[in-house]
């Protein structure tokens, strides 16, 4: 287990990382008992410490490792979380600049806000849309703290998942007026299609990622708000991004996100 003072000590290396844009190297390697448990714990202190500096607050959470190959290629069986504050929001057609990041790339996602509180440990796929106030199309930049943009499942994990930044689109929509499974994507950088896939990429079905979330929140005594935002997972491996690029995503009769990078 390890100590109080070595999570202060971890958090306190990935917080300065990000803020003053250098890498670290992995934990694992320095400590044998590091896994997703004392992961977790560093990751809510690494919350409490960005809250804190940047006078901001939490606005949901997103998930990460949504899809069997990506679980697969990390060696696990289970998504991973993390925490949006609302400093991460980029306001649509603002354009970002890339100073901030070491190894950006943005990926597409669809987002829900929620009507009510959800509560673990046992929340369904229908329990989940029938709280959900409505979705949306979005982008999600993540950014690694990592040396060379390597990590283990628990490194990731501390980092709060990667997360960085993230743009929500629009219209906003009603979860049962469309068939998440079905509904297409296009994922488009500066006008070529870089990738297509369907709601189904994720787990299945994007709520079925919620879920999970919701009932491994509940093992730590945690669960979503009313008014939160949740990135249910990337819908197809995320990209690289340079000055220039403009990236767009579209969700079939959902609308679209998009946002525009500079140096």
């Amino acid at each position: 287990m390890l100590h109080k003072d070595t999570i202060e000590k971890i958090a306190a290396s990935l917080f300065r990382a990000e803020r003053e844009g250098f890498e670290v190297d992995k934990f694992v390697d320095q400590y044998p008992e590091w896994n997703a448990d004392l992961a977790y714990r560093v990751q809510d202190r690494l919350i409490d410490m960005k809250c804190e500096a940047e006078k901001t607050k939490r606005a949901g959470r997103k998930l990460g490792l949504t899809s069997v190959a990506k679980q697969q290629m990390m060696g696990v069986h289970e998504p991973v979380y993390g925490v949006l504050l609302d400093s991460m929001q980029v306001t649509e057609h603002n354009t970002v600049s890339l100073e901030p990041f070491i190894h950006p790339k943005i990926e597409p996602e669809i987002a829900f806000v929620f009507k009510r509180e959800l509560k673990g440990p046992s929340v369904s796929v229908p329990e989940v849309l029938d709280a959900t106030a409505y979705i949306m199309p979005a982008l999600e930049i993540i950014d690694s703290r990592y040396l060379n943009f390597s990590f283990t499942l628990a490194d990731v994990i501390a980092d709060n998942s990667s997360s960085s930044r993230f743009i929500l689109g629009g219209p906003c929509s009603k979860p049962d007026k469309t068939d998440l499974t079905l509904t297409g994507m296009v994922f488009k950088k500066n006008g070529r299609v870089i990738s297509t896939s369907t709601g189904a990429a994720v787990m299945g079905h994007p709520a079925r990622a919620i879920a999970w979330l919701v009932n491994k929140l509940a093992e730590v005594g945690q669960n979503i708000a009313p008014g939160e935002i949740v990135l249910s997972g990337a819908l197809c491996e995320a990209i690289s991004i340079a000055d220039g690029d403009v990236i767009t995503m579209s969700l079939d009769g959902m609308g679209s996100a998009s946002t525009v990078f500079t140096k």
